[in-house]
């Protein structure tokens, strides 16, 4: 596998325009959940000539490529990440819309063990956890 978006963009035979370009590297160095309002503002930054139909639509592409994958987490915002990042889940904040990432290998050993439990063999998930901060007193 490549290592950068841009270069499976490239693998994948996909034009790369400048604009293009930009958006990828965009999302290569987010290490949040941008929605498509964000890579705009991050890519304009960059190069000014980009246009909100143009990152709409090379999201759209990348999506469909595999290359991103489209993140929803109850907000009405479509939110996007790298597709071949490692595996982890993530923790919503339901008052302030933070996404938190984690790994917790016991989770992963009981979703295993759950779908062996119904006779399958788990070939992959997501988990979404929606909570709210614990008031210390």
């Amino acid at each position: 596998m490549s290592d950068t978006i841009e270069d499976r963009c490239e693998a994948k035979g996909l034009r790369m325009t400048d604009q293009r370009r930009v958006i990828a590297q965009v999302l290569e160095r987010s290490d949040d959940h941008p929605d498509v309002e964000e890579l705009y503002a991050r890519a304009t930054a960059r190069d000014p000539r980009i246009s909100i139909a143009t990152v709409y639509r090379t999201v759209k592409l990348f999506e469909e490529s595999g290359i991103i994958e489209r993140l929803e987490f109850g907000d009405g915002r479509a939110r996007y990440e790298d597709a071949e990042r490692d595996h982890h889940d993530h923790l919503i904040d339901m008052n302030s819309g933070e996404v938190i990432e984690f790994v917790d290998p016991e989770i992963e050993a009981l979703q295993e063990k759950i779908a062996e439990k119904l006779g399958y063999r788990l070939k992959g998930h997501k988990l979404e956890l929606y909570g709210v901060p614990i008031k210390k007193s």
